[in-house]
This record gives structure tokens, C-alpha cells and sequence, in this order.
């Protein structure tokens, strides 16, 4: 019988208030109180974060600066670097129980990017690993940023992939640290404006996606069911 993956869209929320849900649902999960798999889809208001990795060039405004622009910074405990979320932009935060599936990050992170390209096929677009580097690109273009964290083998952070994100807020910084990468979206690179549509179409098709990339059975949950 195949395990479930408990989806829990939870529409647009604070960074912090998200980070704090995921640390207590990687703590239930430790802990047994949780059974089943989780994915949190969000929308966060703009924010940069600070990966561990994360280095000061690819940060070249202060965080006043940033401030000042509308955009709060961030310091987490995910590996990488500096990385933007923002509106039209799909964050999905999976509380995985590698000790169910395989101990073993390196083969996670490539089944996250597997499910995030099997997403853009089924929108019509060729999603592509990049060797060496953790994320989702598509003609070369940067379109889904990977960072996640594990405690005992119990998975959080996650995957930013770009909808109709404001590419312009990538700017800011040096994104994941990869200089001169160009960042793209699912409309600029479908030339779609029909952002309402697109969005429930990418929802859908990434889900699917990652479930069949981890093996597990998605089941769509009402917004109070986990907190």
C-alpha cells in the first residue's frame, strides 16, 4: 500500500510564521505523532533567506537596504545560499521521513528536482537538472531554487519555483550564489498571463509530481487540519 503525502495548502502567510509550523510538524514527525508524510504550499510576501552556505558577496545590499524596499531578511538552518520568495511563487516546504523512504539527502534532493520536472512537463515545459548544482532549470534559465534541512532524517525547507514571480526582486542578490544565472518563470517561459489559471494548473501538476517522485499517494487537506 502506498503512503500519503498530506497536502496542506495554506494560501499566502508569513515567512516566519511558516518556518515555526514546519519546525513543529518536523518535531511531531520525529516524534510519531504524525504518520503520514506533509507538503506546505505557500505564497510568503517578498523575503530573502539566508541559507548556512550563505556567502557575503551574494548578499550586496545591507539589510537595511533591503528593508527599506519592502523585503525582510531571513537567517535559516537550510543548506545553500541567498535565495528570494515572493508572490506568484510556489513554496512547497515537504515534511518527509527519509528513514520510510531512503537515508540518504543527495537522493532526495535529486527526487524533489524529478518531481518538480515531471510538474513542468505536464505544463509543456522541459525542466532540467543542472550537474554540480542543486535546482531546476529549463533552457538553461534558472526556474526552481532547492534548500532543505534535516533532523534525524525528518526533512524541511524546501523548493521555490517561480509561477509568475517579479523576476526583477533576483536583483537584489547573487541567487543561490550562482553568478550571472538568469531567472526565469513558468508564464515568461509559456508567455502566459492568465496568472489565476496558471498558478491552479502548476498547483496541481507539482503535487502530482512530487508524490509520484517520492512514491506516495496525495490527499489534499482543509487548511486547519495540521495547525
Amino acid at each position: 500500500m502506498t503512503s500519503r503525502l498530506l497536502v496542506q495548502d495554506l494560501g499566502s502567510r508569513s515567512y516566519g510564521e511558516v518556518l515555526e509550523l514546519q519546525r513543529n510538524l518536523c518535531r511531531q514527525r520525529i516524534a510519531g505523532e504524525i504518520s503520514d508524510d506533509v507538503l506546505l504550499l505557500v505564497q510568503h510576501e517578498p523575503v530573502i533567506t539566508l541559507g548556512r552556505g550563505t556567502r557575503a558577496e551574494s548578499l550586496p545590499l545591507s539589510r537595511d537596504q533591503l528593508e527599506q524596499r519592502g523585503v525582510k531578511v531571513f537567517e535559516v538552518e537550510r543548506g545553500g545560499d541567498v535565495t528570494f520568495h515572493g508572490p506568484g511563487q510556489l513554496v512547497g516546504y515537504p515534511v518527509v521521513d527519509l528513514r520510510k523512504h531512503r537515508e540518504d539527502l543527495h537522493w532526495y534532493l535529486r527526487r524533489l528536482e524529478a518531481g518538480l520536472i515531471a510538474g513542468l512537463n505536464t505544463l509543456g515545459l522541459t525542466g532540467e537538472m543542472n550537474p554540480g548544482l542543486t535546482g531546476v532549470w529549463t533552457g538553461g534559465r534558472k526556474i526552481a531554487s532547492i534548500g532543505i534541512h534535516v533532523k534525524q532524517w525528518v526533512t524541511y525547507h524546501g523548493f521555490a519555483l517561480n509561477v509568475s514571480t517579479d523576476l526583477s526582486y533576483f536583483d537584489l542578490i547573487v541567487p543561490c550564489g550562482i553568478r550571472d544565472v538568469t531567472m526565469t518563470s513558468v508564464a515568461r517561459e509559456l508567455s502566459r498571463t492568465d496568472a489565476v489559471a496558471l498558478w491552479d494548473q502548476t498547483r496541481h501538476a507539482v503535487i502530482a509530481g512530487l508524490a509520484e517522485a517520492l512514491d506516495l499517494h496525495a490527499l489534499e487537506h482543509a487548511a486547519p487540519a495540521l495547525l
